[in-house]
């Protein structure tokens, strides 16, 4: 349904590398059903024992304790490359991670090193290192470990004065490097790519922080908005949050046995998160321990906001997510403005891409749940970020990239801005009407009117249809027909779009509510609505298809603050306003553009008792009570979902 002038607004380099990697990639055969599932996994098996065989041929691994400013020892596994020339200087390739460097052993090896096997046939000097506190690093793990901007002694230490330190000590002692670093990391290790930027060693050249936590309590993996993220805090914290007491090597981690492949009913039998330690953790994760001992945004969760303090960055930096991303969405968005904001001058790149948490190196991006993008969206970027360490630590062409490099899903291209978000989107509401329908157009009925449904702690609305113990990545893009068939979900759509409508840049819900009883969640679901008929192949029909575009729940005792929580008062209406993450995204003319509104996301999102408790982590299994929820709508009460809109080119 693309229009020539669209087509028209790829940008080149997207154009170019896409040409390229198709020729070099796509199979000349004269049918692709030829091709097997069991064949696809032999080859990947294959290229794996592939990539294995030439990292031990072409890699020497030494192994060193690094030593800290304050004593300890930090554990560094270095892969140098083979080359019988003396002289030849490789730069350094540095990735920080508290899951280990293993396997452990100076003849034991990684059997991948770069982000991709290109990285490893380009030649650079691989190090990962063992965070402190972590498997055999010396020191005490500190989770998020706070930044500290004025360090008075060699006691204080932080991410960013280990990062200087291991880079000083290797610049001085491993055997031709050419005076150039580099730092990654994705997830966790994109925190630590982040915090080594801060203050960096004058050698750091360029940092790529992929999926990077900024802050765990307003928007990256624990937390939502102040919700909290039941099934990850749960899932991750039983094998990571384990205590090290002395330096070990990675044994693998510990499974949880649930007992049932049935997430949604053994979160919903656990009842109250207070019930987590008294039945199986024992008070024996202490960082469990202490997310339930801070249930507000204080000084605990404020210290752990990484965003305050990314400033003195001299580096390039690239940072990169995925639309798609349950896990880190919020950080990669807001690093890059906050890296913008506050280092004025610096190069300073956003990519973000229809992925999943990891999925520009872990999968081909052709598809997220039932969201499918027609290719393989990281054969263009895979190249772009190659180019970008090859040109800041080698002597390679500087990379033709726009400052912000996104993917417009719904129209599944490319697009590259001079700024995100785009400085030429408006401002913009899609307001809530009688009848369920939505529209850019305030409304003018001063009565007051409302929608409301009953919010049963005891019977969730379910975030995925999905059977799973582990969170699901594939919910973000996934059919919401499920959600809209609920009484306790609410829905309000548009008119079929006569053209297309792009949304480009942050979201925000401004709801007006009532509720009966004294707390309660709100979940904002934005949703692109395929036409009645829509045949993909004679197989599949696609039709009136409710695609998740982006979803975001806020926890309502917050809003006047995330640093206290405050009651809601029975039957007045409350507003309610919060940020939800951005999107670049198009609603095709015939589609339609849908909101749902509800209480209850789970077991993604924790339940909320709905009476109010002033530590929601100690609510007893008896606080949990029904409630009758209102949305108000009207020229009086304009509940709305605030966007941005991108003009069409031909306007």
């Amino acid at each position: 349904m693309r229009t020539p002038q669209l087509r028209q607004a790829l940008p080149a380099l997207s154009i170019m590398l896409g040409a390229i990697l198709s020729s070099l990639t796509t199979p000349a055969l004269a049918s692709a059903s030829n091709i097997v599932s069991a064949s696809n996994a032999d080859d990947k098996t294959d290229a794996a024992k592939l990539r294995a065989e030439y990292i031990r041929k072409n890699y020497a691994k030494f192994e060193y304790r690094i030593p800290m400013r304050d004593g300890k020892l930090l554990f560094t596994a270095v892969y140098m490359p083979n080359d019988a020339s003396a002289s030849k200087r490789y730069p350094v390739l540095m990735n920080r991670t508290p899951y280990s460097v293993m396997p452990y052993g100076g003849d034991q090896y990684k059997t991948q090193l770069g982000p991709t096997a290109e990285y490893e046939k380009d030649g650079f000097i691989f190090v990962y290192q063992d965070v402190r506190g972590t498997y055999m690093s010396e020191g005490e793990f500190v989770n998020m470990r706070p930044h500290i901007d004025q360090k008075k002694s060699k006691t204080d230490i932080d991410e960013s004065s280990d990062t200087y330190d291991s880079i000083e000590w290797m610049l001085k002692h491993l055997p031709n490097n050419n005076g150039k670093f580099g730092l990654w990391g994705n997830s966790y290790p994109g925190f630590y790519s982040s915090a080594g930027a801060i203050d960096g060693h004058p050698a750091l050249k360029a940092v790529s922080p992929q999926a990077p936590i900024a802050d765990w309590f307003r928007g990256d993996d624990m937390h939502r908005n102040g919700a909290f993220n039941l099934q990850m805090a749960f899932g991750f914290f039983h094998s990571f949050g384990q205590p090290r007491p002395q330096p070990v090597e990675n044994k693998g981690w510990k499974t949880f046995n649930f007992g049932t492949p049935d997430g949604y009913q053994f979160f919903l039998d656990l009842g109250s998160v207070a019930n987590a330690n008294t039945r199986y953790f024992k008070n024996g994760i202490p960082f469990w321990n202490d997310i339930t001992a801070h249930p507000n945004y204080d000084d605990f969760w404020q210290s752990r906001n990484i965003l305050p303090h990314l400033k003195n960055i001299k580096a390039a930096v690239l940072t990169v997510g995925g639309w798609y991303d349950t896990e880190d969405l919020y950080g990669p968005l807001n690093t890059y403005k906050a890296i913008e904001k506050q280092n004025p001058g610096i190069q300073n790149t956003l990519v973000i891409g229809p992925w999943t948490h990891g999925g520009w190196f872990r999968t081909d991006g052709e598809k997220v749940g039932d969201a499918h993008f027609g290719y393989k969206t990281v054969q263009t970027y895979q190249p772009v970020e190659l180019a970008f360490f090859k040109h800041h630590l080698k002597t390679g062409d500087k990379p033709a990239l726009a400052e912000a490099w996104m993917f417009e899903t719904g129209a599944n291209r490319w697009r590259g801005f001079d700024a995100w978000p785009p400085k030429e989107s408006k401002d913009k509401a899609l307001y809530f009407h009688a009848n369920g329908k939505l529209s850019f157009s305030a409304p003018a009925n001063q009565d007051a009117q409302f929608a409301e449904y009953i919010s049963d702690p005891a019977k969730p609305v379910p975030y995925t249809t999905e059977v799973v113990t582990r969170w699901s990545n594939q919910y973000v893009a996934a059919d919401q027909r499920f959600a809209s068939s609920r009484p306790d979900v609410l829905t309000w759509q548009s008119d079929v779009l006569e053209k297309d409508v792009t949304l480009a840049g942050p979201l925000s819900a401004d709801l007006f509510v009532s509720v009966t009883g004294s707390d309660a969640d709100f979940v904002v679901k934005l949703i692109d609505v395929n036409p009645p008929n829509l045949e993909i192949d004679a197989q599949t029909n696609r039709g009136n298809q409710q695609t998740l575009v982006r979803g975001e729940p806020f926890r309502a005792r917050f809003r006047d603050g995330f640093e206290t929580a405050k009651p809601m008062v029975p039957n007045q209406v409350t507003k309610v306003k919060f940020a939800i993450n951005d999107v670049l995204h198009t609603f095709q003319r015939g589609h339609r553009i849908m909101v749902q509104v509800q209480s209850s996301w789970f077991p993604f999102i924790d339940r909320n008792p709905q009476s109010f408790v002033p530590n929601i982590y100690e609510a007893k299994d008896s606080d949990f009570i029904k409630a009758t929820h209102k949305v108000y709508f009207g020229s009086q009460q304009p509940s709305a979902l605030h966007v941005k809109v991108l003009p069409a080119l031909d306007e």
